[in-house]
């Protein structure tokens, strides 16, 4: 995608990312997660959370933003950093989020985030792995076109007061570190 700016996300970004976060989920989970969930899900909410977590140098990832060309609104954003599973030893690092808005799905600014995120975390560690919702096709797809397997490992996850389960299954790509 010529002319995509891909840097690291400040605290300034923490509105954009919010609207990158939950338009993404909104359309990306339709019909995966309940509709009441996901029309509940709030920019502002997301954007305190971002704030925060964008201003809080200790935290150990990287969180990288996207702008599309000709244009400095966020359009993209992908985070990435140690993993944060318990079977995981230091060499493993963890893609833990790419999210695009709609518009901007299938021309190549998941591609590029992905590369990106890969090259941060094949400086760092050896392996990485990522969690993808088990029904999400679409992700799925996008990471096992990319290099990416399944590993056997699965999780269920609760949210909005366990209203919403989340069954995810992880996939790991070795990084040749």
């Amino acid at each position: 995608m010529p002319d995509l700016v891909i840097r690291p996300a400040t605290p300034a970004d923490a509105a954009g990312i919010a609207t990158v976060h939950v338009g993404s989920w909104q359309a990306a989970y339709a019909g995966l997660l309940p509709e009441e969930f996901l029309s509940g899900l709030s920019v502002e909410t997301r954007e305190q959370f971002w704030a925060s977590n964008l201003a809080n140098s200790s935290v150990p990832h990287t969180v990288l933003a996207a702008t599309s060309p000709g244009s400095d609104a966020i359009t993209g954003f992908a985070v990435f950093g140690p993993s944060r599973d318990d079977d995981a030893t230091p060499q493993t690092g963890e893609l833990s989020s790419i999210y695009l808005l709609p518009s901007e799905w299938g021309r190549g600014m998941g591609r590029a985030l992905h590369e990106e995120c890969v090259r941060g975390l094949a400086a760092q560690f050896e392996v990485a792995t990522l969690w993808v919702l088990s029904t999400n096709t679409r992700a799925r797809n996008f990471y096992e076109r990319a290099g990416w397997v399944t590993d056997g490992t699965t999780k269920v996850e609760t949210m909005s007061d366990g209203a919403v389960t989340l069954e995810e299954v992880r996939y790991r790509l070795p990084l040749g570190g």
